[in-house]
This record gives C-alpha cells, sequence and structure tokens, in this order.
C-alpha cells in the first residue's frame, strides 16, 4: 500500500526564515488557503450522453475521462448491481439537507479516471435520478433486455474519441457479473479484460433461496439461540437489528416492524403456525420460524404481480433470472487473451465467496491463463466493512479501489507490468506470467 512521505523543518528555521509570529500566521494561513484550494482543482472531465436502447427507450449516461491527457485512454464500462439503480448505483434516496448516500460506481469511475481511464456509466432502462421510474419500461425489463443495454453501452463506449477501443475492460457488480462474462464471450475481439465484483456463480433461484431462507435460518440458530434450544423469543425478534433486515422480503417482516407489541405478533405467529402452536412467547427455529421463510421466499418468486415499480426487481425480471444459465456454466467460455479478475468480501451475505471460490475452480480447469481471485476480510457486497450476516452500507474500501486500479494498470499496456494487490488473498491462474501468484498481503 502507497503512503506518502513527509518531511519536516524545525521550529527554530522556520522562524529564522520568517520576519516574526505574523508573517508566520500570514505563511500557515496561506498554505491552508492553499491545501484547501487544491480540493478544487480539475482532475477529471465528463461528458453527458443519450444511449438509444431500443424500442423507444432511451437512457442517461455519462463518460469520465482524465482532465490532462491527449489520450485515447484505456476505456472501462461499469455495470449495475440488481435493483433500479441510476448511472452511479445510488444506495438510497437522496434528501435535500440529508447524508449523501454512497455511490459505488461514481467512486469507481472517479478513481479510476483521475488515474488515467475513460469510463463509462449509464442509467438502468427505465430509470433516472433519485428512484424515479417509468413502470412501462422498468416493470417490463428481462434479462436479455439488461444484457442487451450493456452491449451498447459498450458499443458507445468503443466510438468515444477519448477511447483506445482496443483497450476495453468491463467491471460488473452483483447482478453485473452475469452480463460483463457474457459480454466478453460475445466481444472476444473489443473486451481484453473482465472484472468481477461480488459474482454469483450457481442459480440464481438459489442464491435468492440463500438470502431469505439460509442466512436468516443460520444466523437464528447461532446468535439469537444463545442456549442451543432451538428455540428464540418473540422478544428478542422484535428488538434484534439484524434478523429483521435478513428476514426481508416478507410479509411477516413488516409486521414486525410496525409494532413490537409481542401479543401482537404472537397472535400473527400464531395464526401462521398451524400445527404448531406458540408457547411463553417462544417460537421454534425449525417449526415455525423455517416454515415463514419458506413462505416469504415461495411468495417472492410467485410473480403474481400484474403491475410492479418495485425497486428490486420485478416478476418478468425474476422470471428471466431463474432461467439464465449459471455463471459457472459459460465462465469457461471467455477468451483465454481476455483477463479475468475475482473480487469478493469474506462476509458477503448476498453472493457468498464461496461462489467467487466455484468461478475460480472453473477457470482453474479449463486452464484460463489469466485469471485471478482476491478476497476481502471483513468486507461485505458493497465492499464496505461488514459482519458476517448483514452487509454493511457505506463507500468502497480504498484498498480495493487500489486493487482494481492496479490490476488493470498492469492489463491495459499502461506503466507497469505487474500487479501486486495491496490487501487480501489473492490467487491466479496457473500459467499467468505478468501477476504475482499465491500472493498475501
Amino acid at each position: 500500500m502507497h503512503r506518502a512521505k513527509t518531511s519536516t523543518m524545525s521550529l527554530g528555521l522556520l522562524l529564522i526564515a520568517t520576519l516574526g509570529l505574523s508573517c508566520l500566521s500570514t505563511t500557515i494561513f496561506k498554505q491552508q488557503d492553499g491545501a484547501l484550494a487544491q480540493q478544487y482543482i480539475q482532475t477529471i472531465k465528463h461528458r453527458n450522453l443519450v444511449i438509444d436502447l431500443g424500442d423507444g427507450v432511451k437512457t442517461n449516461a455519462q463518460l469520465t475521462f482524465p482532465a490532462v491527457g491527449k489520450g485515447p485512454f484505456p476505456g472501462v464500462l461499469l455495470i449495475h448491481g440488481s435493483g433500479a439503480f441510476d448511472k452511479n448505483e445510488t444506495l438510497g434516496f437522496i434528501h435535500k439537507d440529508g447524508p449523501k448516500p454512497p455511490t459505488p460506481l461514481w467512486q469507481i469511475a472517479q478513481y479510476l479516471s483521475e488515474r488515467g481511464f475513460a469510463v463509462l456509466r449509464y442509467d438502468k432502462r427505465g430509470v433516472g435520478a433519485n428512484f424515479t421510474i417509468d413502470q412501462n419500461v422498468w416493470g417490463n425489463a428481462t434479462i436479455n433486455d439488461l444484457i442487451q443495454d450493456s452491449d451498447k453501452a459498450l458499443n458507445i463506449l468503443t466510438l468515444q474519441p477519448e477511447v483506445d477501443p482496443k483497450k476495453i475492460s468491463l467491471i460488473g457488480h452483483s447482478e453485473g457479473t452475469l452480463y460483463a462474462p457474457r459480454l466478453a464471450i460475445d466481444n472476444p475481439t473489443k473486451v481484453k479484460n473482465i472484472i468481477l465484483m461480488g459474482a454469483a456463480a450457481q442459480n440464481a433461484q438459489d442464491l435468492v433461496h440463500y438470502q431469505t431462507v439460509s442466512i436468516p435460518l443460520e444466523y437464528a440458530a447461532q446468535v439469537l439461540d444463545k442456549n442451543h434450544t432451538g428455540l428464540i423469543s418473540i422478544q428478542q425478534i422484535t428488538k434484534d437489528p439484524l434478523i429483521t433486515p435478513l428476514l426481508v422480503p416478507s410479509s411477516v417482516v413488516h409486521n414486525f416492524l410496525r409494532t413490537n407489541n409481542t401479543k401482537v405478533i404472537s397472535n400473527f405467529l400464531l395464526n401462521e403456525s398451524g400445527d404448531n402452536p406458540i408457547e411463553a412467547g417462544y417460537i421454534s427455529i425449525d417449526k415455525q420460524l423455517k416454515p415463514l421463510l419458506e413462505k416469504s421466499y415461495e411468495n417472492t418468486t410467485a410473480f403474481n404481480l400484474s403491475k410492479c415499480n418495485n425497486l428490486f426487481g420485478c416478476p418478468v425480471w425474476y422470471r428471466s433470472l431463474f432461467s439464465l444459465i449459471p455463471n459457472l456454466s459459460i465462465i469457461g467460455n471467455v477468451s483465454k487473451s481476455t483477463g479475468i479478475l475475482l473480487l469478493n468480501g469474506e462476509n458477503d451475505s448476498w453472493t457468498p465467496v464461496q461462489q467467487a471460490f466455484l468461478l475460480q475452480q472453473r477457470l482453474t480447469e479449463v486452464n484460463h491463463p489469466d485469471h485471478t481471485l482476491i478476497t476481502y476480510p471483513n468486507l461485505g457486497h458493497l465492499f464496505y466493512p461488514s459482519s458476517q450476516w448483514e452487509n454493511g452500507i457505506g463507500p468502497i474500501e480504498q484498498y480495493v479501489l487500489a486493487d482494481i486500479y492496479s490490476w488493470l494498470e498492469a492489463h491495459s499496456g499502461l506503466s507497469r507490468s505487474y500487479f501486486n494487490p495491496t490487501s487480501a488473498a489473492s490467487t491466479t491462474g496457473a500459467n499467468t506470467n505478468s501477476l504475482n501468484t499465491n500472493k498475501t498481503s
């Protein structure tokens, strides 16, 4: 990890060099003003674009690139995760007087463009700033639509005068990791590298079940059931800060959120418990909680909504997602001339790190010569510090961004010919010559 070097001057020499204390104060304030002014030095430029997605649908996009230099620069396309996301992948509503939510894609774009890359990011179809949604467009979007949208964005990126079309990389996050390999397979001469952040390997339906059933059950058994009786109190559920988010999406959760009255919740659970009555304010993890979670999962995947403006995903999207061929089945078809970087938080509870292990194993099996896996202890799906049960929401850690840049720099014909991850465990393809192998730092 790079550290800035600083130099010091003794107080005696500093005083000698000045005409007095007042001059010293003036010098200090000027230095402070200079430091503040540096915040406003322009390091990147941008150009707003409109991408025609076909059938009368258009979306906004933005290209960022270095403020200095003629270019053309290596190009990067950013592809969002699941949900109705704008070009920045903004993680929450923006309120006039409130704190600004994290914007992972903007963070990546700024970091890379400041360091020599031209980066394109775009709004998902039917989605605008601050989660404004065109229901007819977003509500009917399929996985194939979104893959085609990313393909059109790729074509737009290659046409920009600031971009070197022979040095194009894709960065997909979460759902975007389903698209990047497919784009690389369909465009082997265009796509030089792909980076998969929080990658999905197996069938999406299995992942949704893991998120909505398996994780909450494991948390209840390991954390809430301290005495290992197989029971947890309703009082625990109403007060626990983690179990409620882990149960989303569930009608049960909404009942828990609306009240902390254990009698109301007990009555609700009693109505749902069937032949397994609740006793003394406790519910059985196996007999009550598990069936409720399974029911929630079934409701989520029933696809019985006629209209949808759900921010996460609509029935049409879910159907197409569940029928998609898993990444594990297609990752081996990525050209051996395409570099692949897999990044995963070890505390990711949405796409667990085992998904990345499976992809890395498959790439090793097919002898892909240039693939790297980096896992980050204590980070979650958003590459922000997280517990193993809940993904923390915040900006991407700087050392993750540094790893992305270093790998891309080594793979885009820039100054370095090697890659040295700043932090985490790393493994690479056996035939990779330009990368450090099996390095831990």
